[in-house]
C-alpha cells in the first residue's frame, strides 16, 4: 500500500463540513458547532487551504458568527442555539450559559481566522474564568444560577483556562487572574508513578491528560520556572521524574492496532466441539491443555513472521490498549513541548495514519476502518 499524503481529499472533506450539512454521525452534536467548528477550521489552516478556499466575506462571517456566540457575563457558548436574546431573564439564564470548552475554541478560531480580538470581551472574560475556579485549584465548567461553578476536577479545563489565560493576559495580569499556584498544585498531585499525568490525583495515567497538564505548565510559565518563587508548586524537581515521564510517553507507541477477539463464534464453537470424522459431539479442551511453541515467531509449519507488523506503530493513551488516531497528538504533542520527538519511530507512526487510519473520503478514523 502506497505511504500517501491525500492532501486534496481531506481539504474536500473539512470543506464539505465547512460549507454544507454536517455528516450524519456528527448532526447530534449541533450544541458543540463551537468545537467542529475549530476542527474544521485548524485542518484547513494546517493544509494551507483556509484563505485560498474561502473568501474574505466567508471568513469575516466566520468571525461575526463566533461573536454572536459571547456571553454578555464573559466567555462563549458553544452554539448560536442556547442564546435567549430579548427571552433571557433571571429565571432561566441559567439555560444560557458560556462554557470553558466553547471560550477555548472560539478563542483560537479567532486567532485562525486573523481576527484582531478587539470584539472580545476580556476583562468581563477574565474574570468569569476567575470565578469558574475552585477552591483545589481546578476550573469548573460553566457557572451555574446562583453564580457557582459547575462540574470540575478536569484537566481539560485546566488546560482551557491556561489557553484562555494567555490568550486574553497579552502579558499584563492585574487583579483579575486566576490562582496560578492553586493550578500548578492540583496538576503537581495528578502526577502518577508510571511517570504520566491523570485527570486528578489517584487515578491513571493517561496522554490526553498529560498532554493537558504539560501544556497547561508550559503557557503558565512553570514547566520550567524561569524564576524561583518562595516555595513556588513545581511538578518536576529532578532531571529524574523528567526522564521517567519521557521513558512513559516512548512506551505508548504500540504494534497493537485492533482489540483482540478473545472469544470464538458461536460457528467456531460449534466446530470446534465437533469431531469430523464421525459429527460426535466431544468436550471442549481446556485452555490448560493447550501447548503453545516456545517461539511463536519461528515455530509451526509454514508460520510467517510476525516482523512485518512493526512496520505500523500507532500511539495509545494508556498501557495496555490498542492504538488510537488522536493520541498521535495527545503523546506526539506532549514530546514535541519537551523537544523529544525524536524518541519515537516516526516512520511506524507515519505508516500507521497513512496505511489504516486515513480514510478515503478524507480526514482519519479512529481506529482501523472507522469512519473519519
Amino acid at each position: 500500500m502506497a505511504t500517501t499524503f491525500n492532501k486534496s481529499t481531506h481539504i474536500r472533506y473539512f470543506l464539505r463540513c465547512l460549507k454544507t450539512h454536517l455528516p450524519t454521525a456528527y448532526s447530534s452534536n449541533d450544541s458543540q458547532r463551537m468545537t467542529l467548528a475549530f476542527f474544521v477550521l485548524c485542518g484547513l489552516d494546517l493544509l494551507s487551504a483556509l484563505e485560498t478556499n474561502t473568501t474574505e466575506d466567508e471568513r469575516a462571517a466566520y468571525v461575526d458568527w463566533i461573536y454572536r456566540c459571547q456571553h454578555p457575563d464573559g466567555g462563549f457558548r458553544g452554539f448560536t442555539g442556547a442564546d435567549l436574546g430579548e427571552e433571557r431573564t433571571e429565571d432561566n439564564e441559567h439555560w444560557d450559559p458560556a462554557n470553558i470548552a466553547a471560550t477555548y475554541f472560539a478563542l483560537a478560531s479567532l486567532a485562525i481566522l486573523g481576527d484582531d480580538m478587539t470584539r472580545v470581551n476580556r476583562s468581563h472574560c477574565l474574570g468569569w474564568l476567575k470565578r469558574l475556579q475552585l477552591s483545589d485549584g481546578t476550573f469548573g465548567e460553566a457557572l451555574g444560577g446562583e453564580g457557582e461553578a459547575h462540574s470540575g476536577r478536569d484537566m481539560r479545563f485546566c488546560y482551557c483556562a491556561a489557553v484562555i489565560r494567555w490568550i486574553l493576559a497579552s502579558g499584563t495580569i492585574e487583579e483579575e487572574d486566576i490562582d496560578v499556584d492553586g493550578l500548578v498544585r492540583f496538576i503537581e498531585a495528578s502526577k502518577t508513578y508510571e511517570g504520566g499525568f491523570a485527570n486528578g490525583p489517584f487515578h491513571e495515567a493517561h496522554a490526553g491528560w498529560t498532554y493537558c497538564a504539560i501544556a497547561a505548565l508550559s503557557l503558565l510559565g512553570r514547566l520550567h520556572p524561569p524564576v524561583k518563587l518562595r516555595r513556588p508548586a513545581q511538578v518536576w524537581p529532578s532531571d529524574d521524574s523528567i526522564k521517567q515521564m519521557l521513558g512513559w510517553l516512548a512506551n505508548l507507541q504500540t504494534s497493537l492496532l485492533q482489540e483482540e477477539d478473545l472469544s470464538m463464534s458461536d460457528s467456531t464453537k460449534a466446530m470446534a466441539h465437533l469431531d469430523l470424522n464421525n459429527g460426535a459431539q466431544q468436550t471442549p479442551v481446556e485452555a490448560t491443555q493447550v501447548m503453545f511453541p516456545e517461539d511463536p515467531l519461528t515455530d509451526g509449519v509454514g508460520a510467517e513472521p510476525l516482523y512485518d507488523e512493526l512496520q505500523w506503530a500507532g500511539l495509545t493513551g494508556r498501557c495496555n490498549k490498542v492504538a488510537d488516531t488522536c493520541y498521535t497528538f495527545w503523546a506526539g504533542g506532549s514530546l514535541t513541548i519537551l523537544n523529544s520527538i525524536h524518541l519515537l519511530d516516526q516512520e511506524a507512526l507515519r505508516r500507521y495514519l497513512l496505511e489504516k487510519t486515513q480514510h478515503r473520503i478524507g480526514g482519519f478514523g479512529k481506529l482501523p476502518g472507522d469512519a473519519p
